[in-house]
């Protein structure tokens, strides 16, 4: 048998175990997971139109007023194609055929190139891209990037036509 000295300790220590989880699992109970939220998680911007989900959007250019890249992936959740236009300040930059349940990378060696003579943002600020398909049309601010990241550096157009 238990003593009562004993008996009281253990008592206390469940008590206070269960209050220490009630407490500790109160914050999820009246805050929202925020993780579980859609954002863009790298440098770009994200945008949904219809079935088409657009993420990690930017404009890659040396500088305001040079030729500019457009990167980022365009998924098709449909199970039917669709064309896709994409323009970056009312200049189109291309148009594309994303099949159903597929992707395409935009500004990668197996993906497709999208780019416009003239970008008139800087490095450092947001540019109109205007994303239309079949579901329709929508603008979203992406950020305009250079070459200071590495990982960016060999995407940048250099703006010279000769070979």
């Amino acid at each position: 048998m238990i003593s009562r000295p004993r008996r009281a300790v253990a008592t206390a220590t469940t008590a206070a175990l269960a209050a220490a989880t009630l407490l500790l699992t109160g914050c999820s109970a009246t805050n929202p997971i925020t993780t579980q939220n859609n954002y863009a998680a790298s440098d770009g911007s994200h945008v949904e139109l219809g079935d088409l989900r657009l993420g990690n959007l930017i404009v890659l250019s040396a500088g305001q007023g040079e030729p500019g890249a457009v990167v980022g992936s365009v998924t098709n959740d449909a199970g039917e194609a669709t064309s896709v236009t994409i323009a970056v300040a009312g200049a189109e930059a291309g148009t594309f055929r994303v099949d159903g349940r597929g992707t395409v990378l935009l500004g990668q060696e197996d993906g497709e190139t999208l780019e416009v003579e003239s970008v008139e943002e800087p490095p450092g600020a947001f540019i109109d891209l205007t994303v239309t398909s079949d579901a329709g049309s929508t603008t979203v601010g992406v950020p305009v990037l250079d070459g200071t990241l590495p990982e960016y550096a060999d995407a940048v157009p250099s703006g010279d036509d000769e070979g």
